[in-house]
């Protein structure tokens, strides 16, 4: 994501305290780490610039992730590599509620939906 395609969302604004943003890549990097902390999750999927920036040794941890807000409700889509002989099913329901929770518990914005996209699977 280009920095000049970064948006910041107000969370909080309180004239006594002063006004609180959060960038929307943000919010994809906690979708990400959140997503590959669950079991069967093998890695985030990127398009190919992504991964070979990847390849250079230069980390980009909301690779993978498409972040939309609109008046502070969130949609996520999600690209991920799974573990060979993990359930999908069963993966990417646990990933949906831990980014959901993740989200909400670090940002206070609500989570409409969270959409999976399988890109592959990776062997051992």
């Amino acid at each position: 994501m280009a920095k000049d395609e970064r948006k910041n969302y107000t969370i909080q604004n309180d004239s006594s305290r002063g006004e609180v943003q959060i960038a929307d890549e943000v919010v994809a990097i906690i979708a990400a780490l959140a997503a590959t902390e669950v079991e069967g999750v093998d890695s985030m999927a990127g398009n190919i610039t992504n991964e070979l920036v990847s390849r250079l040794g230069m980390k980009n941890l909301s690779k993978g992730v498409k972040v939309d807000v609109l008046e502070g409700v969130v949609t996520v889509s999600l690209a991920l590599n799974l573990k060979y002989n993990y359930s999908i099913m069963e993966v990417t329901g646990k990933v949906q509620e831990k980014v959901k929770l993740a989200i909400e518990n670090m940002t206070g914005l609500e989570v409409a939906d969270i959409n999976i996209r399988v890109a592959g699977v990776e062997m051992a």
